[in-house]
């Protein structure tokens, strides 16, 4: 999930900056071949690029890198602050907001199969769903819910008021119905008139899911699974729905709530806004990076709707977007220092933070991850900037 975007600047800050973005056939090998160029070392370039996020303060690190040229892994910290335990090679990693991207796929598909249009209105497809407070599903595309250009208020910080431990441990077992969150947003105004700006909100996710399941009859985790689990082979991803833990193996995840207050584990979801469409998922960084080549290497989308996922509006500069970023449907752009761009979403939840990045030929793809989030703005930033610079330098080093 992106988390605390209705916040004021100063609360939300504490809890750290908010993330944006980030079958096996086609993907590279772990080994180079007889006369291929080596692959790049895992104790070179990505692993000091690693130790540094590491440094900047995060209990632990884990990269996944893969080229033309083979895959690298690097880890850096601690999987358990108790323990010692490193951080595993393979762990299972929660997805946060990327889940948005596998959503905003399955929508497409049901665009390319001719059961949905980009131009069909939310009150079409969901009447009276979003109603109320100058809210007005007549003037909401789909385009615009995978877009976030609908102007609708972001649920979260109804089921999450005050950013604080106690409230993660008092409410982290509630559970809402779709329908109720989406009715949580509608007591508030929009933020603007649907298709005039740009503002992040997971309420847009929650309803596209709720569209999967009254076109199809069936849950969006179900049409994940059957559309593009499946297909691609990717075992290790799930949609976990209410479940609460991750597979083994994984890194805790540790939140600071405050500045200067203690870590504690979250790596017990918070169910109000870790069970939907907008960030519930689960996985691993290798199928995480075989979904990024696949989809954008054109596997699971017809020539003209992945050209319209690439299609993107400029995201306003400031915050936690990088300046020149995209958005497309379900996918961020983002310029590369070296030249281009690379594709991708990213997720945040308590205590963690996740990209996946992919070049835009889908020829190498990069997922990495931080197992803790500190509660001081400063760090925040800091670490912010270590993990725009490791995906900047290594997908830079791929062109090279």
């Amino acid at each position: 999930m992106n988390l605390f975007r209705r916040m004021n600047p100063g609360r939300r800050l504490l809890l750290a900056a908010g993330v944006l973005t980030l079958a096996a056939a086609g993907l590279p090998s772990a080994v180079a071949g007889p006369g291929a160029p080596a692959a790049p070392r895992a104790d070179g370039s990505l692993q000091q690029d690693a130790d540094a996020l590491r440094d900047a303060g995060v209990t632990g690190v884990s990269v996944r890198l893969e080229t033309p040229r083979g895959t690298v892994t690097a880890r850096s910290g601690l999987a358990d602050r108790a323990t010692g335990r490193p951080v595993p090679e393979h762990g299972y990693l929660r997805l946060g907001s990327i889940t948005k991207t596998y959503g905003a796929t399955v929508v497409l598909q049901l665009v390319d199969e001719g059961r949905l249009s980009l131009d069909r209105t939310v009150a079409e497809l969901l009447p009276g769903v979003v109603a109320g407070h100058g809210n007005d599903g007549h003037r909401i595309t789909l385009r615009d819910l995978l877009q976030h250009t609908s102007g609708l208020y972001d649920y979260t910080a109804e089921v999450f008021p005050d950013p604080s431990a106690r409230t993660y441990f008092d409410r982290r077992w509630d559970a809402y119905r779709p329908e109720q969150l989406v009715a949580l947003a509608m007591r508030h105004e929009p933020d603007f008139a649907p298709g005039t700006d740009w503002a992040y909100s997971n309420t847009n996710y929650v309803l596209a899911g709720m569209v999967i399941e009254k076109v199809t009859g069936r849950p969006w985790e179900q049409q994940v699974h059957e559309r593009i689990l499946r297909p691609l082979g990717l075992r290790r991803t799930d949609t976990p729905g209410t479940r609460p833990y991750l597979p083994r193996p994984h890194a805790l995840n540790y939140q600071q709530f405050a500045p200067r207050g203690p870590l504690i584990d979250t790596t017990i979801p918070y169910r109000p806004f870790d069970t939907g469409a907008d960030g519930s998922m689960t996985g691993t960084a290798q199928d995480l990076n075989r979904f990024l080549a696949a989809l954008v290497r054109g596997r699971l989308l017809e020539p003209a709707t992945l050209d319209a996922m690439r299609t993107t509006v400029p995201v306003p500069a400031g915050g936690d977007h990088p300046a020149g970023t995209g958005d497309g449907l379900g996918l961020f752009t983002t310029p590369l220092s070296c030249g281009g761009e690379y594709l991708g979403h990213g997720g945040s939840g308590f205590g963690y933070v996740i990209r996946g990045a992919t070049t835009a030929d889908g020829g190498s793809t990069i997922t990495v991850t931080a197992h803790s989030r500190p509660g001081d703005p400063g760090t925040a930033a800091r670490q912010e900037d270590r993990m725009r610079e490791l995906i900047d330098r290594a997908l830079c080093r791929t062109k090279g």
